[in-house]
């Protein structure tokens, strides 16, 4: 039997879908318009006017935002709402530029917290569940989202936040958590401490909610058999909402969209032409139901799959694929592109931990890629040659799939430094 947190929205017909899309789209570009300068300029710049926009069929009539924008209009520049309106404000972590500021609304931080419960009670969260919240609280908008969803969903919510392990697997313990939220390296960390305290028996997890990195299809397999609980998507942003602005459902074959308050779009990331259904581009975000940050037609760059195929869940939502990778974190070597995630498999396949790092630099003018990962207890030998073997057979793998050499530095276990928030994966040295 499926549950849903709102069926009329999440099993509604396509027809219904779009007449609140275009409604709430028309309102949304007129208030935006009205009420932001800097969108004003944008689209006066490409002779758009609010009338110009009545339905979905429209939306590629109007500019595109990129990140870029944000910082130009730093901090208060795409604000749509009166600041004494908003009641709350979260930032991105980014490392370059001025920091991303997105405000909310009581009203936004309501269809939030409606978001990420249908996330929670898509991976079975009910009255009767305790969630473990392990996301950063804060300004990153992890903590925050999956907290007000899970108390919306009914659940009985621990925020624990990140960080303190030892702490995080008492409570897990003793108050018998059983939906955990958190980055899906935190769960491995998570996982790989509850065995080596011998407390595997004394967890009463059934799923888990990770997010706010890319992980791949391995890596939720070990997740699962090393928890014992189904192991489920979740994706946002904090320029769109945060988390919440899609999930998987049981099917695990993508993650609905909240189309009633996002509208996504795929296009080709050099032309920026709308492509159909079904082709792999670039994910680009409308905001359509929020008042005080929302984003129109926002780049995301991550590189992804839109499907409408009939879900077995009941949900009429559209999937997005599992991000691909990024068309701005996309590593270029030696003038081959590289996604972090292709690594990640072939080290998962190989039966290698998930901490890892790939560190990128230029020397005598040549791109070099180095990837560092930690040997299971089991595969670790103190034998040079056995060690240096398997460094080749993983040099041969990844070149394989790559295209390019890379060297494979092979570390003991317990030898790297964890994660306890989101994962530094890529450290790329070029000066470039």
């Amino acid at each position: 039997m499926q549950n849903y947190h709102q069926p009329e929205i999440e099993c509604a017909s396509p027809e219904e879908i779009r007449k609140i899309q275009d409604e709430r789209l028309a309102a949304t570009v007129k208030r935006v318009y009205d009420n932001v300068p800097y969108y004003k300029k944008l689209m006066d710049d490409k002779g758009v006017t609010p009338g110009d926009v009545k339905s979905v069929d429209d939306l590629y009539k109007l500019p595109f935002v990129s990140k870029s924008d944000l910082r130009d209009a730093y901090p208060y520049g795409l604000l749509a709402a009166p600041l004494s309106d908003c009641v709350r404000i979260h930032s991105t972590s980014g490392t370059t530029g001025k920091r991303v500021v997105a405000f909310y609304t009581q009203n936004d931080i309501n269809l939030w917290d409606d978001c990420c419960a249908r996330a929670i009670v898509a991976a079975g969260g009910t009255t009767d569940d305790v969630v473990h919240v392990s996301y950063g609280y804060g300004l990153f908008t992890g903590g925050m989202g999956l907290h007000g969803g899970a108390q919306r969903a009914g659940c009985l919510t621990l925020p624990m936040s990140s960080g303190n392990t030892e702490r995080q697997i008492q409570f897990m313990t003793d108050l018998g958590s059983t939906i955990l939220c958190c980055t899906p390296s935190y769960a491995e960390y998570l996982a790989e401490t509850i065995q080596e305290m011998g407390l595997r028996d004394q967890i009463r997890l059934k799923a888990g909610i990770f997010g706010a990195e890319a992980w791949s299809e391995e890596m939720r397999e070990r997740l699962e058999a090393n928890l014992g609980i189904k192991a489920y998507d979740i994706y946002g942003l904090t320029e769109i909402i945060g988390p919440g602005v899609s999930f998987e459902c049981s099917e695990q074959t993508g993650m609905h969209v909240n189309e009633d308050h996002f509208i996504p779009e795929i296009i080709n990331p050099e032309t920026g032409e709308v492509l159909p259904e079904g082709e792999k581009g670039e994910l680009v975000f409308t905001c359509i139901s929020k008042e005080a940050f929302p984003l129109l037609r926002y780049r995301t760059r991550d590189i992804c799959i839109l499907s409408r195929k009939k879900c077995a869940c009941g949900r009429t939502l559209i999937k997005m694929a599992k991000p691909m990778g990024r068309s701005d974190d996309m590593l270029i070597i030696r003038g081959v592109n590289v996604f972090p995630s292709q690594i990640e498999t072939v080290l998962l396949a190989y039966g290698l931990s998930a901490n890892y790092q790939i560190i990128v630099d230029r020397i005598n003018h040549s791109d070099t890629l180095e990837v560092c990962v930690e040997m299971n207890p089991e595969m670790f030998s103190d034998s040079v040659k056995v060690i240096e073997s398997r460094e080749k057979e993983l040099m041969e793998k990844l070149k394989n799939m790559l295209g390019i050499a890379a060297k494979v530095t092979l570390k003991a276990p317990k030898s790297m430094s964890r994660s306890e928030g989101k994962a530094v994966r890529v450290i790329d040295k070029r000066k470039i």
